[in-house]
């Protein structure tokens, strides 16, 4: 495959998010988002998944990058992401798109339109979206 190819043509790709269905909202965070949902985008079938790193005290980032390259995912959409986890995705293989909002199913309609771009470098420092400390 070129990199020339179209994002709508057939692969898996994980958007993060608040629920676990397609009309949920996108979680803003990478590393401690809610669920990640997996969309094969030439069929629109998916998995959600609670996302284990979630509470972690550190490391959520890159715990969740791991996870996701280990799905075989062609692209990552989020609100943001980290320095952390940008480099492990990065390292994967796995496009990373951030500014994502909305529903789960129209993230991946703009993904599937070529509207959506990979982002560059991360959108936010490490540690964004920690728990306050109590």
């Amino acid at each position: 495959m070129s990199s020339e190819t179209k994002s709508s043509d057939s692969g898996k790709i994980c958007i993060t998010s608040e629920g676990d269905n397609l009309d949920s909202k996108v979680d803003p965070r990478f590393g401690r988002c809610q669920y990640f949902i997996f969309v094969d985008i030439s069929t629109m079938k998916f998995e959600a998944i609670n996302n284990p790193n979630m509470d972690s005290m550190g490391g959520a980032g890159i715990q969740s990058g791991q996870l996701i390259a280990e799905k075989q995912i062609k692209a990552v959409l989020t609100g943001n992401v980290g320095p952390n986890a940008f480099q492990t995705l990065q390292a994967a293989g796995v496009s990373v798109i951030t500014g994502i909002s909305g529903t789960i199913k129209e993230a991946v309609d703009k993904y599937k339109t070529g509207e959506l771009k990979p982002t560059g470098g991360p959108s936010v420092d490490s540690k964004f979206g920690m728990p306050p400390k109590k």
